[in-house]
């Protein structure tokens, strides 16, 4: 799963004969084939799982064949290049349309010919997030939203009855209090610099966010719900129940240190690998709502504007949008498609029924980044803001860190 923060490094050449490339000149025809280029951003044993699933789509066709072309951490830098250079694969996994919109091709035709249920066999939340402006410039491939990790350990030590689905905050930081003094660990752990990206989702759980519809900030990022929700978790860590931490949280709650964080089911497979007896629920929901709400972290695959081959790339993005492909790719993603989560019976297994729960009641969200035209900048000064609220060492108001923001 793509993160969100472009990555910024020098792109490595590599002969076009390879099985993964970083682009290459030429003919895109070849033994009477069309050929088609298929940039991911994934390495290592998720790669080898793409070239199979490639290689399927290969053996299947007389006239199209598909060359994966696997650019790890370099993706954002080869991306624009290849876009700058009108050199952009025809098709691409793709996460940031805000910034990639101009050299992406809107597939809302495409899906309009499609039968009337294609997209209804999508979770609807995700199209709000491959979607930019009113165009559909993705086709859903993956998705995690957060949920709240907790150690089983930790609460029969300290004497608690699990979290539940419908907790508030107030209950989770009554029970890291008690967790915090019955026990070596704290009960709770955040990020000292969290991803601004991710953080709008509190803010949307109690009722604000950091932009209105038309990407103003003034007035919503520091709006009394917005600083009631920022407030909140600086005085959890001044009471000593919980830790601004310098990564995500899965360290220390991996070493026993804490008892709960909220992340994406990223950390499910190193937990499980590790033995670590925890649970998952729904993100606690504020004391007055009815409901908490996740961020997403969404990838889809897209096609490039400049592609002379349109029809073809259009048919690849078929296979490896369906139902069969969404299969293969269980492990290394969250399945996207609702008969393939009914099938394998995904929801029934308690570790991903949160993640999925929090899909479902977070529909109809949009995160700024998608409104607020200097995202970029904004994001930096938000991610400072964070930093001055949460470490120990200054402890700022959040309306004063904010100040920079909302010039």
């Amino acid at each position: 799963m793509r993160g969100r923060k472009a990555y910024v490094a020098l792109c490595a050449i590599v002969a076009c004969a390879a099985m993964t490339v970083s682009g290459c000149g030429g003919s895109n025809e070849s033994g009477g084939k069309t050929k088609i280029r298929f940039a991911t951003w994934d390495q290592a044993e998720d790669v080898d799982r793409q070239q199979s699933l490639v290689d399927k789509f290969n053996s299947s066709q007389d006239k199209i064949e598909v060359n994966l072309e696997a650019y790890g951490n370099d993706f954002d830098t080869k991306i624009s290049a290849g876009m700058g250079s009108n050199d952009a694969p025809d098709v691409m996994y793709m996460w940031n349309y805000p910034s990639y919109a101009k050299g992406l091709e809107p597939l809302d035709t495409y899906i309009q010919k499609q039968d009337t249920n294609y997209k209804k066999d999508f979770y609807p939340t995700l199209w709000n997030y491959n979607s930019y402006r009113g165009k559909t410039y993705g086709i859903p491939v993956g998705f995690t939203t957060h949920a709240l990790y907790y150690n089983k350990d930790l609460f029969k030590k300290a004497g608690l009855a699990e979290p539940t689905n419908d907790w508030t905050w107030k209950q989770l930081q009554d029970a890291a209090r008690v967790i915090s003094s019955k026990t070596d660990a704290k009960g709770f752990a955040f990020q000292m610099k969290p991803d601004p990206y991710d953080f709008e989702m509190y803010l949307w759980s109690n009722g604000a966010a950091y932009s209105d519809d038309e990407g103003n900030m003034k007035g919503n990022v520091d709006s009394a719900k917005a600083l009631q929700s920022y407030q909140m978790f600086q005085d959890m860590e001044k009471s000593g129940d919980a830790v601004a931490t310098e990564g995500n949280g899965t360290d220390e709650f991996r070493s026993g240190t804490v008892a709960m964080f909220v992340y994406g089911s990223w950390a499910l497979s190193t937990l499980d690998k590790e033995g670590i007896h925890y649970g998952v629920v729904n993100i606690p929901r504020f004391e007055d709502q009815d409901k908490s709400v996740s961020i997403l972290s969404s990838s889809g695959v897209s096609m490039s504007k400049t592609t002379k081959h349109k029809a073809e790339a259009w048919k690849f993005i078929q296979f490896w949008t369906n139902a069969e492909s969404n299969k293969a790719r269980i492990g290394s993603e969250l399945p996207v498609l609702t008969k393939v989560v009914d099938s394998e019976k995904i929801e029934k297994k308690p570790e991903y029924k949160p993640f999925y729960a929090m899909l479902k009641q977070s529909d109809g969200f949009t995160p700024s980044n998608f409104r607020v035209p200097d995202w970029s900048e904004k994001s930096d000064k938000l991610s400072l803001a964070f930093e001055k609220m949460y470490n120990p060492s200054t402890y700022e108001k959040p309306a004063s860190a904010l100040a920079s923001v909302t010039k």
